[in-house]
């Protein structure tokens, strides 16, 4: 599967719409993001069930500016409109793999219990 071009227009509709979808945040300039490249492009044709985008931070930077990327490259992983990774540097192939590896056997109603236990708690300290 090719990677998807993320801009502000469609972004959104992307994470939302899809189960999982690994972002990579780069730019033109940068050399580890262009080594990095062909790692994300082969893991895209071998998970046709994950969606694999691209933000380049020159062309979108309030994307960029929004998840507060520092360094690129930066890959982030969502799940379910979670967040469940998000890390500055480029990893080898086998490191990738085994990132969505991972992220694809993440216990989501276990996440989504911890996320909203947090918000009642944060809620019930915030009306304190």
């Amino acid at each position: 599967m090719a990677t998807v071009e993320l801009t502000t227009d469609n972004f959104e509709s992307v994470v939302t719409g899809n189960d999982i979808v690994i972002v990579d945040f780069w730019a033109p300039w940068c050399g580890p993001c262009r080594g990095f490249a062909p790692v994300f492009e082969k893991a895209s044709d071998q998970h046709a069930d994950v969606v694999f985008a691209k933000v380049n931070t020159e062309e979108q930077p309030a994307i960029a500016q929004e998840f507060q990327i520092r360094a690129i490259p930066t890959l982030m992983a969502f799940r379910e409109k979670v967040i469940l990774f998000s890390n500055p540097g480029a990893l080898t192939a086998g490191q990738f793999d085994q990132l969505v590896t991972q992220i694809k056997e993440v216990d989501m109603a276990k996440v989504h219990a911890e996320i909203a236990e947090r918000e009642a708690a944060e809620g019930g300290a915030a009306g304190a």
